[in-house]
């Protein structure tokens, strides 16, 4: 495995408050919530995070109808990241690029509505669509977005719960360096808000948030925090060699220098800080760097008691000592975006290595001292002199950590 050096190029997202990194970022810094309240079949009124979005902009109402709304959403990001990284397809050898796509879950809104369309026939079988098998294989999305650009090289979806947004984007990592790959477009996406077995699992767990005011729900590290907010959207970057991208006069977000996952081995839904400060100190070490050095730690907290608390543990356990290293939260702002939320929350950040700010937290009225972090970043934004590096924390159920660490490359690359 070579030591090549990979880099971002190109951003698209769909999230709960905007369509493209410019509005988003402007979004985050002004802390406007894209939280709303929903009524969802079966379960009544819900609070969720949806996303708006040109969605026969890629492709064809016909061609969405036939396709599901996760592989709507990913062909959207997919080209958005082209777009955004002045890239066509005929610049690679379609066979030598590669799409994946983490996911939570999938299959589940479209098995819902297969089931709910066929009760008005009494369940008679016949009545279920051909198209079933096809939308809920687990790389539809990322099969998807290869039919409508063409692209000839593998694709596939990777099921890390909601740390898979995180683990697309090791696993381009890996494949740029092993030589399979020329470009990789990486991503997460999530389509959870469609199904109401979802909302229902959280609410029966007593983790699904509530509050008079859709847009306070999401609220970590709030001592009245009382649960998550679920949010649909998606995100796909472009990564591809750092000399690539300087020979074609590409604009660099970031370059990939560190990355790790592990496994807490210990439970199904608890997170467990222990794993997850094992899991950052990892990735620090891949990276050679020392805490100090991490200008943004992008928390995964999610609003709820444990799992907000656990994190901080693990960030005190391992940047207890550093005091230039800042703390913020995105779903705060866009609810949990599932298997997109580790790739949104890092899109979010990453215009921090050009505008110095820090985008904050909101909705922390009542800090819980359990999640009293130094240098945490609450409900205005924070400049600083410069930002060069930036963690970004993603666990999910049945203990899965992940962590990647983003360097700036400075203009003189």
């Amino acid at each position: 495995m070579s030591n090549r050096r990979i880099v971002i190029t190109g951003i698209g997202l769909a999230s709960p408050n905007a369509s493209n990194l410019t509005e988003y970022r402007e979004k985050l810094l002004n802390g406007v919530s894209g939280i709303e309240e929903i009524d969802l079949r079966y379960f009544g009124k819900a609070v969720a995070g949806l996303c708006t979005f040109p969605e026969t902009k890629y492709r064809k109402k016909k061609e969405n109808k036939k396709g599901t709304r996760a592989g709507c959403i990913g062909v959207y990001c997919a080209n958005e990241a082209l777009g955004d990284a002045k890239l066509d397809m005929d610049h690679y050898d379609s066979s030598k690029v590669a799409v994946l796509i983490g996911l939570t879950e999938h299959g589940t809104v479209e098995t819902e509505n297969e089931v709910y369309n066929i009760k008005q026939y009494d369940y008679d079988v016949k009545y279920w669509t051909h198209h079933h098998n096809p939308r809920t294989v687990l790389n539809n999305p990322a099969g998807e977005i290869t039919m409508n650009l063409g692209i000839t090289g593998p694709h596939y979806t990777i099921g890390a719960a909601c740390a898979a947004g995180n683990a697309s984007l090791i696993q381009a990592v890996q494949l740029l360096r092993l030589g399979e790959a020329d470009m990789v477009l990486a991503g997460g996406i999530s389509e959870s808000t469609g199904s109401f077995g979802i909302f229902a699992s959280f609410q029966a767990q007593g983790a699904l948030g509530h509050h008079a005011d859709p847009t306070k729900v999401s609220r970590p590290f709030d001592a009245d925090r009382n649960g998550i907010v679920i949010s649909e959207g998606g995100c796909v970057f472009v990564l591809e060699y750092l000399e690539a991208a300087i020979k074609r006069g590409a604009r660099v977000y970031g370059e990939m220098v560190g990355y790790a996952m592990n496994s807490d081995a210990r439970d199904f839904v608890l997170p467990y800080g222990k794993r997850q400060a094992e899991c950052m100190r990892l990735a620090l070490k891949r990276a050679g760097m020392r805490p100090e050095e991490i200008d943004i730690i992008n928390t995964h907290a999610t609003g709820t008691r444990q799992g907000d608390t656990e994190e901080c543990k693990a960030i005190r356990e391992v940047f207890g000592q550093s005091d230039k290293t800042y703390i913020n939260n995105t779903k705060s702002i866009i609810g949990h975006a599932m298997g997109a939320a580790g790739v949104l929350e890092l899109a979010g950040n990453l215009p921090s290595f050009y505008d110095n700010l820090v985008h904050p937290t909101i909705n922390v009225d009542n800090l819980d001292p359990d999640c009293a972090l130094d240098n945490l970043v609450v409900n205005e934004p924070v400049k600083v002199d410069s930002i060069g590096v930036i963690l970004n924390n993603s666990f999910g159920m049945v203990g899965i950590n992940s962590a990647v660490i983003i360097k700036k490359v400075p203009d003189s690359v």
